[in-house]
């Protein structure tokens, strides 16, 4: 585990949130908080781990790493 006060700590979480601003929030009113939270889950489900690729992980979305790995660790068990 990282040291308190480490830089590195939060990066991941950081650069997801300045992705989710910069792509889905910055352009979008909302009318309440609740509705707020609906469309930013359906943002994240919808497009984010389904169809945006991620060059961090071979230019591929989310959910077909996650069906990578799970039948990964299917012949490995």
């Amino acid at each position: 585990m990282s040291r308190k006060g480490n830089c590195w700590d939060n990066a991941v979480a950081e650069s997801f949130f300045k992705t989710l601003k910069a792509e889905f929030v910055h352009h979008r009113k909302f009318e309440n908080r609740e509705g707020a939270k609906l469309e930013i889950f359906r943002y994240m489900e919808g497009f984010y781990h389904a169809k945006r690729i991620h060059s961090a992980i071979g230019n591929k979305t989310p959910n077909e790493m996650e069906v990578y790995y799970t039948a990964k660790q299917k012949l490995v068990a």
